[in-house]
């Protein structure tokens, strides 16, 4: 179906032609709409604005379907309101596509988004959420605009750590094979657990015997050339990894596909011609041994530069020589003209630097768009990083079992009609999903305090109150009988489904600048305000017991709507929408 033009479009456009330039509209609360591009254009042309606005009325089209009133305001404003009809026609075109008006790009492009990344054979964390959620929702929208995205999961699965590990269980061949500590734990999380120990046992070794500390290192050596017992035992380490890390991902409700999880092996074979390539164009230099790249504008306390280190002194190479290598393979390889990074703030001058070098190389050209998408951490009551009792980093399967059951324990109290199986089905939906809107209802750069009693609240911006909305618009639907959702502009409006459907037709435009940003708690604020105009709408416009069957119609039809509008939202965000609470 084509594109359905917005009331805010259509408006702009009745405007631009009366005025002979595109007025700036926005949403207003003295009216639908405000037009102020009159002023600036007054000055301009030297004319008073209020006389010039009051010819852009006179030469507005009389009758206009589209406009019922249009009134001068100020120094210039035109203050404008939609007519009813206008509102209800609109809204029957968008119910009348699969997608609710909102278009495919035009010139789609390819996007290569990099998220979720946890590390091998460590436990996830609270710090592994936000990426996670972040990106997930970011791959939804931009692949229902029309984005060819392709996943990238760079999974932390090479370099001294596994060296450490591999020798450990060389010279400990029992310890991978102990038994899971808690019973009854699922298979991933079991290994995990098993995984955990051996690094924390490894580690303390590691840390305390140099003899240890020297035969870790040459392990590394051997796996870095391929050694086949070393790089037997580093695939079991990331096999085992990766049945977790898809438990954990299960649980959370994202999809984690193998093709996707591409990590810092990954680009092993390219990082010795990445670093030649670098020094012999100029763009890296030799400081002290290492392969550095140093930048005017990045200094240390002391005022001396501070670089992007490629490769070690000892020959070793960093998280630069894999950004690096791996910023070539999607823009070379994979031809991708934008590149995502949603990685949290703290590492903000590592992608700078390793920009501003790929650009210096070449590989960033300036049809390659690449930005880090930065986000706030998660906070405990107390306003600091959020931890357990103990002080250790929370475990996210823990953050996300609590919040599962903190979910159930509301919907019993709300439903006690619900057999304890539907329960811990909507307990999952419901829990998920309020761990999810806090975080993408939270603009990106900011901390934000974790705390499960609000999140799973009734009432609020949660998600909860959306997916409450949601069932509640739909218990309406079933109860409706033979009464079917029909549109019928020659209805006039009450206020409340004015509100309403003026929100329902900025689904489109908020999708759009979405995608434009980066910024999804866009699209949960609009869900929020959506939700609360229909709760409005609900108290305000009697829907099954309208006065006509006319207005039944046109009520349902609304409702309708709105529902449809909220699950692909949600949906698009990442979170489910029962259709009973």
């Amino acid at each position: 179906m084509a594109s359905v033009n917005s009331l805010s479009a259509s408006i702009q456009q009745r405007v631009a032609d009366a005025l002979g330039a595109d007025p700036l509209l926005r949403r207003s609360d003295r009216a639908d709409f405000q037009a102020n591009g009159v002023l600036g254009l007054a000055k301009r042309s030297k004319q008073n604005p209020r006389e010039l606005a009051a010819q852009v009325v006179e030469a507005l089209p009389a009758g206009d379907e589209l406009i019922a009133a249009v009134e001068v305001s100020g120094p210039g404003f035109l203050n404008i309101t939609v007519s009813d009809a206008a509102i209800t026609r609109t809204l029957a075109a968008r119910a009348a596509d699969d997608r609710l008006g909102v278009p495919v790009k035009p010139e789609p492009g390819t996007t290569v988004i990099d998220y979720a990344q946890p590390n091998v054979a460590k436990e996830m964390h609270v710090g592994h959420l936000r990426s996670s959620v972040i990106g997930d929702a970011l791959v939804k929208i931009l692949e229902f605009e029309g984005e060819t995205v392709i996943r990238r999961h760079h999974i932390g699965d090479w370099g001294t750590q596994f060296g450490m590990l591999i020798q450990y269980l060389v010279e400990h061949p029992h310890e991978l094979d102990h038994e899971a500590s808690e019973a009854g734990e699922e298979a991933g999380e079991a290994s995990m657990s098993r995984l955990n120990r051996l690094y924390k046992a490894s580690r303390t070794v590691f840390d305390s015997d140099e003899e240890f500390k020297t035969r870790s290192r040459k392990r590394v050596v051997d796996l870095q050339a391929g050694d086949p017992e070393t790089l037997a035992m580093w695939q079991r380490f990331v096999d085992e990894s990766k049945i977790y890390f898809n438990s954990v991902y299960d649980k959370l409700d994202i999809a984690i596909r193998d093709e996707d999880v591409v990590g810092e092996s990954g680009y092993n074979d390219m990082l010795v011609e990445t670093c030649k390539l670098l020094e012999e164009s100029g763009v890296a230099v030799r400081s002290n041994g290492a392969l550095c790249v140093f930048f005017d504008d990045v200094k240390g306390k002391d005022g001396e530069p501070v670089p992007l280190i490629v490769q070690k002194a000892d020959g070793g190479f960093g998280y630069a020589a894999t950004d690096l290598s791996a910023i070539r393979d999607r823009t070379a390889d994979l031809h991708a003209d934008t590149l995502l990074y949603v990685v949290d703030s703290r590492q903000a001058l590592h992608f700078k630097m390793v920009f501003e070098t790929a650009r210096r190389a070449g590989w960033l050209t300036d049809e390659v768009t690449a930005l880090h998408i930065p986000f706030g951490t998660l906070l405990g009551k107390d306003g600091k990083p959020y931890k357990t009792r103990s002080g250790e980093t929370f475990r996210l399967v823990d953050l996300l079992d609590e919040a599962v059951e903190r979910a159930a324990t509301v919907i019993r109290e709300k439903s006690s009609e619900l057999t304890d199986e539907e329960v811990a089905d909507r307990a999952k939906e419901v829990g998920i999903g309020a761990i999810k809107y806090a975080d993408l209802s939270t603009s990106l750069g900011r901390d934000y305090v974790f705390d499960l009693d609000r999140m799973v609240s009734l009432n609020g911006d949660t998600s909860v109150y959306l997916q409450y909305a949601y069932a509640r618009n739909r218990s309406i639907l079933r109860k409706a009988g033979d009464a079917k959702p029909v549109a019928h502009p020659e209805l006039p409006l009450a206020p409340a489904e004015r509100a309403l459907g003026l929100l329902l037709d900025e689904f489109a435009e908020t999708l759009a600048g979405v995608s434009e940003t980066y910024e999804p708690h866009k699209l949960a604020s609009y869900l929020y305000a959506l939700a609360s105009a229909y709760t409005t709408f609900f108290d305000q416009c009697p829907v099954l017991k309208a006065e006509t069957p006319e207005l039944r119609e046109n009520r349902l039809f609304f409702c309708d709507l709105t529902a449809r509008t909220l699950r692909q939202g949600m949906a698009l965000l990442g979170i489910r929408t029962p259709e009973r609470l």
